[in-house]
């Protein structure tokens, strides 16, 4: 499949903003490509390069994508310069400048979607002395045999800024109707992309396999699962009694959620965070504590990585532990911080998958092969048959510094990637007044005005997670909570995914001064969550949306999460019945 009619494709997604159109885009643009592009494809319309397990990151600076259009077009980089700062878009810019290239074009040669692919990839993985300069010549040669099209979103890929707006469920649909012509084979396709975490991988053997290729999906080594994830619930007596009478009550610790892969014979141990991302060279404690401390030939456990001292049992904060995820400095932050991962599941053992097997056969496996000494620790836990037990748990749990409890029906399977009533959690702020208890998804910002205008930074459009329509829907402006250093970091970082409309998976009413991709995550402080007529969070027809009132910024933004790991549209309607529900008890 030729790229240019790959570019024509996406130029339809850009232009649109109807999610069932960009499925029929997608449906069309998938049937178009050969079986063994397939991965590919879906890879290039993530904006990725591989899936992020991987840890393949494509983002070139712009001033050497700058430097590779004044090769390709034979403008100076001033030039380059004046026309990225003339329409804000180094893409739009590009396919300005090939359009009007001063230089002759050496060859009639149309790329294959698989040569932009492949060039990028070979970009993406040069290193070393010389590798910028490999990079500069390489992005160039690309350039220069392209259309004006073309340039634009090699450009934006190349810069790790694609922003189509297609979200991975809007991908899946697409790919059901491809084989079925419709899309309710998309749940299928979800549970294999939950087992292995790689959209491409499952494109591919759609295309190659049929239907049956995604019916043979197993959990492999290494290939991270998506976290299952827990609804929420007010009362120990709501929990039992959804639970049956009876259920596994957990600590939950207020960590970085790790998942670890290991495998004695090759020795050989990988962790990877929430958002699936590689963590094994931030958590060498963890890593060396797999291999000693877990009696398993292989395994796949879970767990709440957190900073932990052993000698007074305390739990650091969040904010602390959150310090070890990063690139630099590893060694002297684990003697400084070390980690202890709380395991909490088991995913995997000996050649055997564990995901369909019932939760405290799970939870049986586990303690059988966790030493629960050293650096790798059972998650603590209780069988509750009463609310009084569950909720003295609970208070124990609060008072030993920890989140909440995390109940677990005892004969529920590991549900990968969803959200489901089977895992059910309680958390301080779920009694009384709303607090810490909202992730949002930055949407937009505003400008500074009087005191602030310094920092041209005045706010942020925040928004919920919509699971069911694969949107982001707004619930809040926040002004308040911000540091000068915090306005200043925020400003840096949104200036770099500032788009110029509204993202194609954003509903709102409300136009900020600046629209930004739905990126970066932050956690929100409220007093309550109010019915509100601007607000598009659960707004249906007339119906009014949902609010905060008196948001405020709790620390940074949450590099753990991703935006569609942030609060859902659904839970905050669950948490409106729960306050209304409080608030009716208290007044009785």
């Amino acid at each position: 499949m030729l790229f240019e009619e790959v570019a024509s494709y996406y130029q339809k997604l850009e232009a649109v903003s109807s999610r069932l159109e960009m499925i029929d885009i997608l449906t069309e643009l998938f049937k178009k490509a050969k079986k063994e592009e397939m991965k590919k494809l879906v890879y290039m319309t993530q904006g990725i390069l591989s899936p992020p397990f991987e840890g393949v990151e494509i983002g070139m600076a712009e001033k050497l994508v700058e430097a590779s259009i004044a090769t390709a077009t034979g403008f100076s980089k001033e030039e380059v310069e004046k026309e990225f700062k003339k329409r804000g878009d180094l893409g739009e810019a590009a396919e300005y400048l090939v359009s009007k290239t001063k230089l002759k074009r050496l060859s009639s040669k149309k790329f294959e979607l698989s040569e932009v692919f492949d060039t990028m990839y070979k970009i993406a993985t040069t290193s070393g002395e010389g590798s910028q300069e490999a990079k500069i010549k390489m992005l160039a040669e690309l350039l220069a045999a392209s259309s004006p099209l073309e340039a634009r979103y090699i450009v934006r890929f190349s810069l790790g800024t694609l922003r189509l707006g297609v979200g991975d469920a809007t991908i899946l649909e697409a790919l059901s109707k491809l084989v079925t012509g419709e899309r309710k084979f998309k749940e299928q396709l979800e549970n294999a992309y939950n087992i292995c975490s790689d959209l491409g991988k499952v494109a591919e053997a759609l295309a190659k396999e049929g239907i049956k290729g995604i019916e043979n999906f197993k959990v492999e080594l290494f290939s991270p699962i998506r976290p299952a994830l827990a609804e929420r619930l007010p009362t120990a007596e709501e929990i039992l009694e959804r639970m049956h009478g009876k259920c596994a009550v957990e600590s939950k610790y207020d960590g970085l959620r790790a998942q670890v892969h290991v495998d004695k014979k090759s020795k050989r141990v990988e962790i990877f965070s929430r958002r699936l991302e590689r963590l094994t060279p931030m958590f060498p404690e963890i890593a060396k504590a797999a291999l000693e401390e877990i009696d398993a030939e292989s395994a796949i456990i879970e767990g709440e990585a957190i900073a932990y001292n052993e000698v007074t049992g305390e739990f650091h904060p969040f904010q602390e532990t959150i310090q070890r995820k990063r690139k630099h400095g590893v060694e002297e932050m684990s003697q400084e911080l070390p980690l202890h991962l709380f395991a909490f599941d088991l995913m995997y053992l000996d050649g055997e998958g564990y995901l369909d097997k019932p939760y405290h056969e799970r939870r049986e496996k586990l303690e059988k092969i966790i030493k629960n000494k050293g650096t790798i620790l059972l998650a603590d836990r209780i069988i509750a048959t009463s609310p009084k037990e569950l909720e003295k748990y609970f208070e124990e749990a609060i008072e030993k510094g920890l989140e909440g409890i995390v109940a677990k029906e005892l004969n529920s399977k590991y549900i990968a990637g969803a959200r489901k009533f089977s895992w059910i959690k309680m958390k301080r702020s779920y009694k009384g007044e709303l607090s810490d208890t909202v992730d949002l998804v930055i949407l937009g910002y505003y400008l500074g005005k009087g005191v602030r205008a310094e920092f041209k930074f005045g706010g942020l459009l925040c928004g919920v997670y919509n699971e069911k329509k694969d949107v982001f829907e707004t619930i809040t402006k926040i002004g308040t909570g911000f540091s000068e250093e915090q306005m200043k970091e925020f400003k840096e970082v949104l200036d770099k995914i500032k788009v110029k409309s509204k993202p194609a998976r954003v509903v709102s009413n409300i136009e900020p001064d600046f629209w930004v991709e739905p990126k970066y995550v932050v956690t929100v402080k409220a007093d309550e969550i109010t019915r509100s007529p601007t607000h598009t969070c659960g707004k249906e027809g007339d119906e009014s949306g949902y609010a905060l009132r008196f948001p405020r910024i709790v620390g940074g933004i949450r590099s753990d999460k991703s935006p569609e790991d942030a609060t859902t549209t659904k839970e905050i309607i669950e948490m409106f019945k729960m306050q209304k529900k409080e608030k009716l008890q208290e007044e009785s």
